[in-house]
């Protein structure tokens, strides 16, 4: 013992701590081989919470799927149980020149729409960042109409556009100008239809626009006055700049969005199509197929047409904001 201790005080090592030192390291061979078990047990510990979510996306998305796929593969009815008919369906719909107008409508209205929904969100949220008088004013009345349900957006509207004795046309009248039929002219209905849904809406973007503006950093903008830059050159190289994913971001969930215009066009024209069918969309005529013609198994068939179109116009888009990117990137 007196040799062993000799020899650890030579080495300039107290046994006491040479002790400790030991016990430290089983201690943390201990802890090592027991991390694995803990790691385990964290695991292990959040599936009961996941479970519920797995229940309820089984029995609300992924059921509802499989089940829509299988029935475009038969003649289902609303009636009755209908037989297996294979890809009939899909070759009907593709031949029917019903779902390609519709469709066309539903695309149209997503190129008026998108457009201004992207710029008119953009303008207010620059007016408001900027710091025009009474912020809080602006800020509800931009927004304020996002929360109000489609049905009463649309009664609202419905009597703005009304010919004879609407809001619109009344001042129209008063100005010495010609009356629109907003709702039965075919020229014009669909555009009523986009400034519905753009004045609904609106106010969604206008929020992602603002929350992305005021995290713009003002070194940025103090780096731009240093150099000379004024109020439009600021705005042109550097806010626009700054807001690029947030432009992508809005004008593929706005593209996403008014591809599945449906609420305001039924509720406006009371479920007909329009004047002469020209703002009847495409979920409008799946709805129509399902359940006014009973054809349940064909409606499932055009709509994941619809649903494969979306995926395609969702893709390329994407596909051509990320190359525009990258393109302005390597500048």
């Amino acid at each position: 013992m007196t040799v062993r201790t000799a020899a650890n005080t030579a080495a300039g090592t107290d046994p006491a701590t040479a002790s400790t030192t030991r016990t430290g390291h089983r201690a943390g061979a201990s802890r090592s081989a027991q991390a694995p078990s803990r790691v385990s047990r964290r695991l292990g510990s959040g599936l009961p919470f996941v479970i519920p979510f797995l229940i309820v996306a089984f029995l609300f998305l992924i059921a509802p799927i499989v089940y829509g796929l299988w029935l475009s593969f038969t003649e289902q009815s609303l009636m009755g149980n209908g037989g297996w008919v294979g890809l009939a369906n899909y070759a009907e719909a593709l031949g029917d020149p019903t779902m390609w107008s519709t469709l066309g409508h539903t695309i149209a209205f997503t190129l008026m729409s998108t457009i201004p929904l992207v710029l008119v969100a953009l303008i207010m949220a620059l007016l408001v960042y900027i710091g025009i008088p009474g912020q809080w004013f602006w800020r509800l009345s931009f927004f304020a109409p996002y929360l109000l349900p489609v049905a009463v957006v649309v009664q609202i509207w419905t009597w703005l556009f009304n010919s004879d004795v609407g809001f619109i046309n009344y001042w129209l009248g008063r100005l010495g100008l010609d009356r629109v039929g907003w709702l039965t002219d075919v020229d014009v209905a669909m555009w009523s239809m986009v400034i519905l849904t753009v004045w609904w809406t609106v106010g969604f973007n206008f929020l992602l626009y603002l929350s992305s503006l005021q995290a713009i950093p003002d070194l940025l903008y103090e780096a731009a006055e240093v150099d000379g830059a004024g109020f439009w050159r600021k705005l042109w190289s550097v806010t626009l700049p700054q807001l690029r994913s947030t432009t992508v971001l809005v004008a593929t969930l706005q593209v996403i969005a008014s591809l599945k215009i449906f609420d305001q066009m039924f509720i406006a024209f009371a479920g007909g199509s329009g004047p002469e069918g020209s703002t009847r969309p495409i979920l409008q005529y799946i709805y129509d197929t399902g359940f006014t013609n009973y054809r349940m198994g064909y409606a499932s068939a055009m709509s994941y047409i619809f649903f494969v179109v979306i995926i395609v116009i969702t893709v390329a888009f994407r596909f051509l904001t990320r190359s525009r990117k990258d393109a302005n990137n390597e500048r």
